[in-house]
C-alpha cells in the first residue's frame, strides 16, 4: 500500500524565519532591553508583587530550568528596582563600658557611621597631644604643689607635736620608710639595754605606762595622716579630673552638639567622656616618650575608644542587592575574628565583620538555593534570622563546642530585607512539601518558563536582547540573516515550529562564539553563515561519541539494517543524552513468540535492565493484543521482545510502538521493512502517541542512512502528534525534497503496520473475525492455532492422566 497518505511534505519539516518579520538590518538598529527579561510575564508579575510588598514573611523563591540566565536577569530586575528606593542606614560597633564582652550596635544615617569614626580618631589624637600639655603647664605645677604643700606641712605639724611630746615623756620617735617607732631615750640618745635594766621596777612600770599612752596618741597619728593622705589623692584626682576636663570638654561639646540628633550616639559619647576622665593616666604621658628600661613598654591603645564601621552605605545608591555566591556560615553572618598575641588568640570589637546577611540589610539577598543547602548550617540560621527578624553574630565553632572559651557577643541588628532564593522547581517543591517553615518565609514563587511562542512581540523582545548582549560584551553587531538563524536554532533547542527556548545562555553563547567566527572571516557584522559555523563547531567539541557508536555501525560491531525485509525485526528509535550533547541512533527491537500462558515477556526487565515507564509499555502491549485477538478466545503464547545489543539501562516508553509493530509482524510471519525506522508510544487502543527528542531520533536513523548510502527507501514513521515538533537539519529537509528519504506521520498502529509491511492491515467484520489476507487476519489465525494446539495437548494430558 502507497505511503504517500501519511509522509509529510519537505515544507512540515522545518519552520524558517521569515526576514520580513525582523525589521531592522542589524542589531545596531534596536533598543537594548530595560530589564533584559524576555516572555517571562509569569515571573515578572510574581517578581513585581514580591519586590514592593514589604512583608518579612513575603520572601522569593525564583523557580526555572538550567541556563535561562535567571541569576543575571534577576540581578538586574532587582538592581533598577532598589536603586529607587532609599539608602539604609549606617551600622557601628563601638566598646560597651558597661558589659566589655557585649559591644553595643549603634544605628546611624547613611554616610554618619565612617564620619562618627574619624571624628572619634580624630578626638583620642588631639587628646593624647593636649591632654599631656596641660599637665606639663605651669598652672598645673602650681596648684598640685600647692597641695602637696598643704598636705606636707598639715604632716609635718602633727609629727613635730607627736615627737615634743615623746621627748617630754622621755623618749625618741623614729621616723623611716616603714613607719613610725619609739624608743626609750635620755639627752635624744635611746637607752642602753644596760641602763634598761638598770632601772627600779616603779621606774620600768612608769616608762611602760608612759610608752602605752604615746603609742595610743602615735596610732591617732597614723590614722590621721593616712585620712590625709587620702583626702590628698582624692584632690589631686580632683584636680587632674578638672585639669583634664578644661582640656577634654571643648572636644565633648563639639561632638555632643554635632550628634544631638543621635540620642544613642550622645549617650555613646557620654560614657566615653566618664571613661577618659576615669583613666586620664592613660593621657597624660606623650606618645613616643622613651622608657628608662632597655625593653619597649607597650603604650595605651585606646582601642576602647575606636569606632568599627560595621556596614557602611556611604557610597550605596539606593538599596544594596548582593550576589553572595559561597553563602557558608561566615560569608552570610559574619564573625569575630581573633589575632595572635604572646602566644593566645585574642579579640575585640573591632574584629567583628559583617556577612552579606549585614550588607544587604534594607535590600535584598540573592542566593542560590543549591549553594545555600550545601552549608547546612547557613540554611538553619537564616530561617531563624528571617524568623526573629534579627541579625546575631554567633560563633559556629563555638555553637558546636569545638571552642570553650568565651568570645565576644554582639548586640543583635535588625534585620528588614528581602531574600530572594533561585533553583530549579523540583528544589521548591521538595522544600515546600518537607520543611515546614520554607512555605512561612518563602510565599511568593517566581517562575520562569523554559519556552516561548514564537509571536512577532517575542521575536522582537528575543533580538532586542541580543542587541543588548553584543552591546554589553563588546560583539560584532548581528545582521538580520543571522538573527534568522538564531531564532531557528531557539526552535530547535525547543524542539517546536511555533516556539523558541528561554535557555538563553545557550543562545547567547552561541552569540559570542558566532562573533569569533565572523572576527575570524573578517566580516564587519555576524552573518547567517557565522552563526552556523559557530552551531557546528560547538557540536564537532562535543560528538565524540555519536561518532564512534556510527564507527560500530559502519564496521558492522553494531547490528543495524537499512535495506531488505525481516520477520519480527524492527528499527526502534533511542536518545543518548550525554549532558553537553544529544543524539540519536537506531536499536535494532526483536520479538518471537511460542505457545505458553506468560504473555508478552520483556527481556530487558527481567534482566532488570528496564526503567518503570519502558516496563508500563510492555504491559500495554498485552492490553492491547487481548483487547484486539482475545474476545472470542484466551491468549495461549508466550512473547519475548528485547533490545539487541543493549547493555545499559533501557528507560521510556517511544519504543512501545516500534515492540509491536515487531510482534504483530512475528505472529503474522509478515516481514517488516529494515529501511524504516520507528519511533512512538502506543495506547491499549492502538493509538500511536507523542513523544520526545523526534528531531534527534530521526536525524539519528538519516545519519546512518547516510553513511550506509541513501537509495530513496529509507525514512521515518513518527508520531502524527510530533509534526509541529519537526526542526530538523537542513541537510535532512533537503534530502526529503530529493526524494532520499522520507519522513510519515501516522496516527494508529495500523497505519505504521501497513507502511512497514505493504499490506492492509485489515478491519473487524461484524461477525468479530477479520478481512482476509491483512495482517491483523494472519495474527488472529496464528493466536487461534496457539489455541488449538493447547487445548490438544490438554486432552492429550488428560487422557493420559485417565489411562
Amino acid at each position: 500500500m502507497s505511503g504517500n497518505i501519511w509522509e509529510l511534505k519537505p515544507e512540515n519539516l522545518r519552520a524558517e524565519c521569515d526576514l520580513s518579520l525582523l525589521p531592522f538590518e542589524t542589531t545596531l538598529d534596536l533598543e537594548p532591553l530595560k530589564y533584559k527579561v524576555v516572555a517571562q510575564d509569569r515571573a515578572q508579575r510574581a517578581l513585581e508583587f514580591g519586590l514592593r510588598i514589604k512583608d518579612p514573611e513575603y520572601n522569593i523563591f525564583v523557580a526555572g530550568p538550567p541556563h535561562s540566565r535567571k541569576t543575571e536577569t534577576i540581578k538586574d530586575y532587582v538592581s533598577e528596582l532598589a536603586s529607587q528606593e532609599p539608602s539604609p542606614p549606617d551600622y557601628v560597633y563601638v566598646h560597651n563600658f558597661k558589659e566589655p564582652e557585649r559591644p553595643r550596635a549603634l544605628v546611624l544615617p547613611t554616610g554618619r557611621g565612617r564620619s562618627l569614626k574619624n571624628d572619634m580618631e580624630e578626638l583620642i589624637a588631639n587628646l593624647r597631644v593636649h591632654v599631656p600639655e596641660v599637665f606639663e603647664s605651669e598652672d598645673y605645677s602650681n596648684r598640685r604643689e600647692a597641695l602637696v604643700r598643704q598636705f606636707t606641712q598639715a604632716r609635718n605639724a602633727i609629727l613635730q607635736e607627736l615627737d615634743a611630746k615623746a621627748t617630754q615623756e622621755g623618749f625618741i620617735l623614729n621616723i623611716s620608710q616603714t613607719g613610725l617607732m619609739l624608743f626609750p631615750g635620755k639627752d635624744g640618745k635611746p637607752l642602753s639595754e644596760e641602763e634598761l635594766k638598770a632601772l627600779s621596777e616603779e621606774e620600768r612600770e612608769s616608762l611602760r605606762q608612759r610608752s602605752n599612752i604615746l603609742h595610743e596618741e602615735m596610732n591617732e597619728a597614723i590614722h590621721k595622716i593616712r585620712r590625709m593622705e587620702k583626702e590628698f589623692q582624692e584632690a589631686e584626682k580632683k584636680l587632674d579630673q578638672d585639669m583634664a576636663l578644661a582640656a577634654v570638654g571643648p572636644y565633648f561639646e563639639e561632638l555632643l552638639e554635632k550628634y544631638r540628633d543621635q540620642p544613642q550616639v550622645v549617650e555613646y559619647l557620654k560614657e566615653v567622656e566618664t571613661d577618659i576622665l576615669k583613666n586620664i593616666d592613660d593621657l597624660k604621658k606623650k606618645p613616643g616618650t622613651p622608657s628608662p628600661f632597655p625593653f619597649p613598654i607597650p603604650e595605651p591603645s585606646f582601642t576602647q575608644y575606636q569606632v568599627n564601621v560595621f556596614v557602611d552605605n556611604s557610597e550605596t545608591k539606593g538599596a544594596p542587592v548582593i550576589l553572595e555566591n559561597n553563602p557558608n556560615y561566615a560569608n552570610l553572618f559574619g564573625g569575630v575574628e581573633r589575632r595572635a598575641q604572646f602566644g593566645a588568640l585574642v579579640t575585640d570589637f573591632t574584629l567583628i565583620r559583617p556577612g552579606s546577611l549585614h550588607r544587604a540589610n534594607g535590600g535584598y539577598l540573592i542566593l542560590n538555593v543549591m549553594d545555600l543547602l550545601r552549608w547546612f548550617f547557613s540554611y538553619e540560621a537564616l530561617k531563624r534570622c528571617l524568623k526573629e527578624r534579627v541579625i546575631k553574630i554567633e560563633d559556629l565553632a563555638e555553637q558546636l563546642g569545638f571552642i570553650a572559651t568565651r568570645t565576644l557577643q554582639p548586640q543583635p541588628i535588625p534585620l528588614e530585607i528581602k531574600v530572594i532564593l533561585i533553583g530549579d522547581p523540583y528544589l521548591y517543591q521538595l522544600l515546600y512539601i518537607y520543611d515546614e517553615d520554607f512555605g512561612k518565609l518563602f510565599k511568593i514563587k517566581a517562575h520562569f518558563d523554559w519556552e516561548m511562542k514564537r509571536t512577532p512581540e517575542h521575536l522582537q523582545e528575543f533580538s532586542s536582547l541580543v542587541a543588548t548582549y553584543c552591546k554589553e560584551e563588546n560583539l560584532l553587531p548581528v545582521h538580520k540573516t543571522g538573527m534568522a538563524r538564531l531564532i531557528e536554532h531557539a526552535q530547535e533547542l525547543a524542539g517546536h515550529q511555533e516556539k523558541l527556548t528561554l535557555r538563553l545562555k545557550e543562545i547567547l553563547d552561541i552569540v559570542k562564539e558566532a562573533n569569533f567566527w565572523a572576527r575570524t572571516n573578517t566580516h564587519q557584522v555576524i552573518f547567517n553563515t557565522d552563526v552556523e559555523q559557530a552551531i557546528k563547531e560547538k557540536t564537532y567539541r562535543s560528538d565524540l561519541p555519536e561518532e564512534k557508536l556510527q564507527q560500530f555501525i559502519d564496521e558492522g560491531m553494531l547490528f543495524i539494517e537499512t535495506t531488505g525485509s525481516v520477520v519480527g525485526q524492527i528499527n526502534g528509535l533511542s536518545i543518548y543524552a550525554l549532558g553537553d550533547h544529544v543524539f540519536g541512533r537506531p536499536s535494532r527491537i526483536t520479538a518471537t513468540y511460542s505457545l505458553g500462558k506468560e504473555g508478552v515477556v520483556a527481556i530487558d526487565r527481567e534482566a532488570q535492565m528496564a526503567g518503570n515507564i519502558h516496563n508500563k509499555g510492555v504491559l500495554i502491549l498485552s492490553g492491547f493484543l487481548r483487547s484486539r485477538f482475545a474476545q472470542d478466545k484466551p491468549l495461549t503464547l508466550t512473547a519475548s521482545l528485547t533490545f539487541e545489543q543493549s547493555y545499559g539501562l533501557v528507560e521510556g516508553d517511544s519504543a512501545s510502538v516500534a515492540e509491536l509493530l515487531a510482534l504483530l509482524s512475528a505472529l503474522a510471519d509478515v516481514p517488516i521493512k529494515q529501511s524504516i525506522a520507528v519511533t512512538g508510544s502506543v495506547s491499549q487502543r492502538g493509538e500511536v502517541q507523542p513523544i520526545g527528542g523526534v528531531n534527534w531520533k530521526i536525524e539519528g536513523f538519516y545519519k546512518v542512512c547516510k553513511a550506509r548510502g541513501l537509495d530513496g527507501t529509507q525514512g521515518v514513521i513518527i508520531p502524527k502528534a510530533n509534526v509541529q515538533d519537526l526542526m530538523l537539519k537542513k541537510e535532512v529537509v533537503q534530502a526529503v525534497k530529493e526524494g532520499k528519504f522520507h519522513v510519515w506521520a501516522v496516527g494508529t498502529v495500523d497505519e505504521a503496520l501497513e507502511l512497514l509491511t505493504g499490506l492492509p492491515a485489515g478491519k473487524r467484520l461484524p461477525d468479530g473475525t477479520w478481512e482476509p489476507d491483512t495482517v491483523n487476519y494472519k495474527v488472529d489465525q496464528t493466536l487461534r492455532r496457539l489455541m488449538e494446539t493447547a487445548r490438544e495437548l490438554m486432552r492429550e494430558e488428560k487422557g493420559e492422566g485417565k489411562g
